[in-house]
């Protein structure tokens, strides 16, 4: 099974996140239930090292994360591939990012080494976007204040993939801050 690590985002973030990629009129938005900030891509895993999978991220104990965010931008080297949100790099994100790859590595997963770029990802191009409308999208909007908050937990997510946009299923959610260090809902009894 395909699977990641994020964290969820609030309510009233998704609203405006969903506008702004609403506003774009470009490309593929993200659609609203598959919103997030992915902590680590984990790509396929078998069914068999969920169990431990879960202990190892039920094992991370740290502090609630602050989630800000510093803009909107593009990803794609010749030519723009997706538009996202970016997430400031603060140490307790980078530290919960970190603490996610550790637990996963050691588990028996190999997970590619890539530089960690927090954002969540509002719309993907197919093809080159038209870059005149695209470029007064982001000057409009690239600044734009998106709504910080803090992250009380993250999740063990499955993701499908199949006609149409990647279906996400929450697996099994990890508390941080005052939470951490209690047992959490984990995975599922079998």
């Amino acid at each position: 099974m395909r699977l990641f690590v994020a964290i969820s985002l609030p309510e009233g973030l998704l609203d405006r996140l969903e506008a702004l990629a609403a506003r774009l009129a470009l490309g593929r938005p993200t659609p609203r239930e598959n919103l997030h900030l992915t902590l680590a891509f984990l790509d396929e895993v078998a069914e068999t090292v969920l169990p431990e999978l879960d202990d190892a991220l039920g094992a991370i104990h740290l502090p609630s994360v602050p989630v800000a965010f510093t803009g909107l931008d593009l990803f794609g080297a010749r030519s723009p591939e997706i538009l996202h949100a970016s997430v400031r790099q603060a140490p307790g994100l980078i530290q919960l990012h970190e603490s996610v790859l550790r637990a996963a590595r050691g588990t028996g997963l190999s997970l590619a080494r890539r530089r960690y770029r927090p954002h969540v990802t509002l719309a993907r191009f197919n093809r080159p976007p038209a870059t005149d409308r695209l470029g007064a999208f982001l000057a409009d909007n690239a600044l734009a204040p998106l709504p910080g908050f803090e992250a009380e937990s993250f999740a063990l997510f499955r993701s499908t993939l199949g006609h149409g946009p990647a279906r996400h299923e929450e697996l099994a959610r990890y508390p941080l801050g005052v939470l951490s260090g209690t047992s959490g809902p984990g995975l599922p009894e079998a």
